[in-house]
């Protein structure tokens, strides 16, 4: 199954995301982005990709002891970025360190599990709104236009694992469907 490790924003933040989503897409040309709904709305924590089920268990052992020795920490939704002419992402503000933290561990518990990952890179805290269709457009508008947002801060006091099931339908503009497959309380000191 596809896998990733996530912190998800609570009902509350994502209305407020779904706020600011709404006037994002009255601006000129927004409707030649895919945008992303409240369903895929996470930050993910580690990309595991494709893992065999029989590494699952011990994948979810880990991770749990990953959140076991992580302290909850506050969030907030904040401002906006762009990875190039590709995709549109709300930032994050509050607990960076702690999540890069919890991000780290998340990694190192995927490839003790015997997940094969990707090259570690530094954590980089966002939250996909929006992708391009082709390689042209501009996002600058879009991300000047969340240059003041600020969402309401929370207490992150879970780590999820969540499957990534992609779109079979053929149909387009479908979007991947997301499925908590487990998820543990941070309780660590710190």
């Amino acid at each position: 199954m596809r896998l990733f490790a996530a912190v998800l924003p609570p009902p509350a933040a994502a209305d407020e995301l779904a706020t600011e989503v709404a006037a994002l897409k009255r601006l000129p040309a927004a409707e030649s982005l895919r945008w992303t709904g409240h369903a895929g709305w996470h930050f993910t924590l580690a990309f595991m990709g494709e893992v065999d089920d029989e590494l699952v268990p011990d994948l979810q052992a880990r991770l749990a002891r990953a959140a076991h020795r992580t302290a909850s920490f506050p969030l907030r939704l904040h401002r906006g970025g762009r990875f190039g002419h590709r995709a549109l992402w709300i930032g994050a503000a509050g607990g960076i360190e702690q999540m890069r933290l919890l991000a780290e561990r998340a990694d190192a518990a995927a490839r003790r599990a015997g997940v094969a990952m990707e090259e570690h890179r530094r954590y980089q805290a966002h939250l996909t709104i929006a992708r391009t269709r082709d390689a042209g457009g501009d996002l600058r508008p879009y991300v000047e236009a969340l240059d003041a947002f600020e969402g309401t801060s929370w207490q992150v006091g879970e780590l999820a694992l969540v499957r990534s099931n992609l779109p079979v339908s053929g149909i387009q503009g479908e979007q991947p469907r997301y499925e908590v497959v487990g998820s543990w309380s941070l309780e660590g000191a710190g």
